[in-house]
């Protein structure tokens, strides 16, 4: 059972990019997931959530409208696009798997996973 992220890199300010998220071992459709991030210097930082059926998203307020979390159950992958990046996005960005299908109270505290992918990095500079 784990997770695998991908799709970090360098970009310049403005730029997007798309990552993924694939899930081995398990059914990614029985669980809501989040993506999470962690600058350099900083703590663990809650992005996105996605409910187990995908129709139910939520944001940090420092990347709403910018950040799209979406998920394909039938090929178990959960995506993040991020657009119009800014350095202070700079950071390593990892999945996780929530233990409830939907979004609660609890849902942005990393304390409450506990299946994690290995983080991808993205680098905004130009």
């Amino acid at each position: 059972v784990q997770l695998q992220a991908s799709g970090g890199g360098s970009v310049q300010p403005g730029g997007s990019l798309r990552l993924s998220c694939a899930a081995y071992g398990f059914s990614l459709s029985n669980y809501g997931m989040s993506w999470f991030r962690e600058a350099p210097g900083k703590g663990r930082e809650w992005v996105s959530f996605i409910d187990q059926p995908g129709g139910i998203t939520h944001y940090a307020d420092s990347v709403r409208g910018r950040f799209t979390i979406s998920r394909d159950n039938a090929n178990n992958v959960l995506y993040l696009e991020i657009n119009n990046l800014e350095p202070e996005d700079t950071a390593v960005y990892s999945c996780a798997r929530y233990r409830y299908s939907y979004f609660t109270a609890q849902a942005a505290s990393a304390d409450q996973y506990h299946l994690w992918g290995q983080g991808t990095l993205v680098t905004v500079s130009s």
